[in-house]
């Protein structure tokens, strides 16, 4: 059942691919929508999600918020397929502007290893084609449960010559080693790691288990860190990416600090885009002690 689930999955994407982007836009948007309209758990979590992050906003204002983060969810999948299964230069023209180019440049430039945090925001896969046509990271990703799916996603997500890297032992180890030989990498930084691997940190008005993995690689700069998201245009033309300098704290040789610093970017980019997070992640799974579960 699961090789005819997987099978499905990527059948459905080489579909989608097949339309033209204003399609592509119509498509994804009713497919978040009926994410809204029906029971079922992605719904479920992003109510709760946005309800604990946003105590201050009224019951209407956290549906209205959740109902236009899942029509984006849907949009960023539908883009994603197109990421997948077009070719790169195709792609990469729907990129329509680009902000702090020159972030990117001197990172990748340092003459040290350098390390692209990003996260559930915006569309990471169209961010990926980009940092990869700069230069040749090895992108760290947490694998689909679905085999077939994930073949189909490992192949296509190095197009650029890039390479990419699971969230396992060995994937983490050819991270670190491309780091510290001076290579680059892309990493999410938002991904719930197990409680030996993370911290809790302050994130809106809750706390989050943070991975330790990014500012351990970073400490004392010994590589050089910098923040890349590619934002969904308003008008849905297309995408604007953005690559943006970390405070210094980030590097520091205490962990609790450098994690919280963190936190602190990835919530600062998502309050400048709430709707366009992936509210529907099961991103507060484990809990402070003596903190009742979420979920």
């Amino acid at each position: 059942m699961k090789k005819f689930k997987g099978k499905l999955a990527v059948g459905f994407l080489r579909l989608l691919a097949l339309l033209p982007w204003g399609g592509i836009q119509k498509v994804g948007g009713f497919v978040g929508y009926l994410m809204w309209i029906f029971p079922n758990r992605s719904k479920q979590v992003a109510l709760i999600n946005l309800a604990k992050c946003f105590p201050k906003l009224s019951a209407i204002e956290i549906e209205k918020l959740a109902k236009q983060t899942l029509i984006n969810q849907g949009k960023t999948m539908a883009e994603s397929a197109c990421a997948w299964c077009w070719p790169p230069e195709k792609t990469l023209k729907y990129i329509k502007q680009v902000e702090g180019l020159d972030v990117l440049l001197n990172a990748i430039n340092s003459g040290k290893g350098a390390v692209g945090i990003t996260s559930h925001l915006g569309n990471w896969e169209i961010l990926n084609h980009f940092y990869s046509s700069y230069c040749n990271p090895i992108i760290f990703y947490r694998p689909p449960k679905l085999k077939e799916l994930d073949e189909f996603l490992k192949k296509r997500r190095v197009q650029m010559g890039n390479r990419v890297a699971p969230s396992t032992k060995e994937g983490i180890l050819s991270v670190i080693k491309e780091i510290r030989k001076g290579g680059c990498a892309g990493i999410p930084a938002d991904p719930e790691p197990s409680r030996s691997s993370g911290v809790f940190v302050p994130f809106f008005a809750t706390q989050v288990l943070t991975s330790k993995f990014v500012p351990s690689m970073v400490t004392g700069k010994k590589a050089v860190a910098f923040v890349g998201h590619a934002i969904r245009l308003e008008d849905g033309s297309g995408y604007k990416v953005i690559f943006e300098n970390v405070p210094e704290e980030i590097y520091s040789k205490d962990t609790d600090e450098s994690v919280a610093v963190m936190g602190q970017i990835i919530e600062g980019c998502v309050k400048r885009w709430p709707t366009q997070y992936m509210w529907s992640m099961k991103r507060f799974k484990q809990r402070p002690e003596g903190e009742d579960r979420w979920y």
